[in-house]
């Protein structure tokens, strides 16, 4: 009998912080594929309001009922972490038409760097379909409730960020 390879899936982003909507994909992914690497790629053009540490941690915590989910970091390439890792597809969110036309150009292009691994995209529940990290930061900035759009845990860490940005300096 030959034996079946293992489908890995990376999930890559920033999720800075990770949000329901994220975990709506992480959770739907994780029933289709062996293993899902939901990667955070340590330097991102973006400036994060979340270390990298703080980030891995909140997602491992958030996904730590999910056997079959585990969280990394990478550098350089998605492509080149996603073959390290053995996987044959990434896994990418897409909320609207705004969001497919950066996608189509980031897998046309990984396509061209590494034929053999396939892009595949998602819907969110509709529940999310609004849903965004930047989003997120904005409400909780200015003190609306986040408990319905991030896992609690997450939340505490908005709370906290609000509140250093609040403190005077000096």
């Amino acid at each position: 009998m030959a034996s079946v390879a293992t489908r890995v899936a990376i999930y890559p982003g920033s999720f800075d912080p990770i949000t329901n909507g994220h975990l709506d994909l992480i959770r739907r992914a994780a029933q289709q594929f062996d293993e899902l690497v939901v990667a955070v790629l340590r330097h991102d053009t973006k400036v994060a309001s979340f270390p990298l540490k703080l980030r891995l941690s909140m997602i491992a915590e958030s996904v730590e009922q999910m056997p079959n989910v585990r969280v990394a970091a990478f550098d350089g390439l998605l492509v080149d972490f996603a073959r390290r890792e053995g996987a044959r597809l990434i896994l990418r969110g897409i909320r609207a038409v705004s969001d497919y036309e950066y996608e189509m150009q980031m897998a046309l292009m990984n396509r061209q760097l590494a034929p053999e691994i396939e892009t595949v995209f998602m819907l969110p529940a509709e529940a999310y379909s609004y849903l965004s990290s930047r989003l997120v930061k904005e409400v909780s900035r200015h003190g609306g409730n986040i408990e319905n759009l991030v896992p609690l845990h997450v939340a505490a860490q908005l709370r906290k960020l609000r509140h250093a940005a609040a403190e005077p300096t000096g």
